[in-house]
């Protein structure tokens, strides 16, 4: 940003200085009323850039930062400038800069656009003159109605900024304002003794003034000198950025090319993933039906030998269990059925079993009654695995062909009694309805 966000001050006055130093310094002026003189950011600004610009604006009585400890440059800065270094007693956020900025904006009624160095510097700059701000209305309190220009009021604001009471500020003032009154009226007659140690006074301050000047000009040539150095150093830092851009473009290319080949080998690792998974799943299958076609073979040798009946295992009484143990065993009329568990099963799935119309049911849990008076109503044998010797296999069991009959005798016996009973109960339920109905005919 320059000088066309608004107009400078060109008189050289004490003013107020808020810097944010980095790689692109924010520059913002101030002067002694409060109001905005200027404000700028500059990129990869020297030290004596800096000091130049300030320099061209005015006297800087104060330079302020708006972070506590200040950095490095400001302190460097403010010992050039020979200025007092002002910083806050702690950092304030990003949101109270925002806020005492656009309260300043407003109440100056300036439209202007600032980007973050500038904004950080002017509230640095509104933070330095508000802490001085009470001292410097008292200065004009005591000024009010007299004879002293507003620049010789600036410079009393300046002295007592530096840290020099009000009253003395004003003596030193008016006191330097009457050599000036001399100097301008020659004509005026003194006494040769008192106007000759005047004109030693003067002459004295002249050369103290010239030192000054000298000075100063040592300082102007030291940090051209400086500015020299380190435009020579910015040239070198450019180069070097060039050749370090250069090799990033080169390692960027070389890494994008790495990322392809990775690319590919994470394409085809994943291709042998995935036949590995698959090889591993018809493996696991193709020994499945090893195992089922072995367990198949040896229940046929033990159907032939007729001592021993293999017993096929349905591990759930569902339909997906009865499914899954059919597909499995094949499983045929008149084969024995071991139930794992006989959880869930009811009525439907008693029904699903009683359509494969096997020898005999084993169970080894309790069955619901809905089920069991299917298997009753069908004369299909349900035995509870207490109660008979069964040998489990791997993948089948095995159970004693003379044990098997036996138990199945035993609950056909105890199915034809309970038909029995029922009968018994039925006929003597008529027999007794027709008592009833006898004696109320008599």
């Amino acid at each position: 940003m320059e000088d066309d966000k608004l107009k400078t001050n060109d008189v050289k006055s004490p003013i107020i200085v808020g810097l944010d130093p980095g790689l692109t310094v924010g520059i913002a002026i101030l002067d002694l009323g409060g109001d905005l003189l200027h404000i700028n950011s500059i990129k990869e600004a020297s030290h004596a850039e800096v000091i130049m610009e300030i320099m061209d604006k005015g006297k800087a009585i104060v330079i302020g930062s708006d972070v506590h400890p200040p950095p490095k440059m400001v302190k460097k800065i403010a010992t050039a400038l020979n200025s007092k270094l002002y910083t806050p007693e702690r950092i304030f956020s990003v949101a109270s800069k925002n806020e005492l900025v656009n309260t300043f904006l407003m109440e100056k009624k300036l439209d202007i656009s600032l980007d973050a160095h500038e904004r950080d510097a002017l509230a640095a700059a509104i933070k330095t003159y508000r802490h001085y701000e009470s001292k410097l209305r008292q200065v004009e309190s005591r000024l009010t109605n007299s004879d002293i220009s507003e620049r010789e009021i600036d410079e009393i604001k300046g002295l007592v900024i530096k840290g020099t009471p009000i009253a003395n500020a004003i003596k030193k003032i008016k006191k330097s304002k009457g050599v000036e009154n001399i100097l301008e009226k020659p004509h005026l007659k003194e006494k040769p003794k008192k106007a000759l140690e005047k004109s030693s006074k003067l002459e004295n301050q002249v050369k103290v003034q010239e030192r000054k000047i000298e000075h100063q000009k040592l300082l102007i040539n030291k940090l051209k000198r400086q500015n020299q150095i380190l435009k020579n150093k910015l040239r070198r830092q450019k180069r070097e950025n060039l050749n370090l851009k250069k090799k990033i473009e080169r390692l960027h290319y070389e890494y994008s090319k790495n990322i392809l080949l990775n690319k590919e080998l994470s394409s085809k690792i994943k291709l042998i993933k995935k036949l590995q998974e698959k090889y591993n799943k018809e493996k696991k299958l193709r020994e499945n039906l090893e195992r089922n076609i072995n367990s198949l073979l040896e229940m046929k040798d033990f159907e032939h030998k007729g001592e021993k009946l293999p017993v096929k295992i349905v591990k759930s009484f569902t339909k997906e269990g009865i499914k899954e143990a059919c597909h499995q065993w094949k499983i045929k009329k008149d084969d024995v059925i071991l139930l794992y568990s006989a959880r869930g099963g009811g009525s439907q799935t008693a029904k699903i079993l009683t359509k494969l119309a096997p020898r005999a049911i084993i169970t080894r849990e309790n069955m619901s009654h809905q089920a069991l008076g299917i298997f009753e109503d069908k004369e299909i044998p349900v035995i509870f695995a207490e109660d008979i010797s069964l040998e489990i296999r791997e993948n089948f069991a095995l159970v004693k062909s003379k044990d098997l009959k036996k138990e199945i005798g035993k609950w056909k016996k105890k199915v034809m009694e309970k038909r029995r009973k029922k009968e018994k109960q039925k006929l003597w339920k008529i027999i007794d309805e027709y008592r009833a109905k006898r004696r109320r005919t008599h």
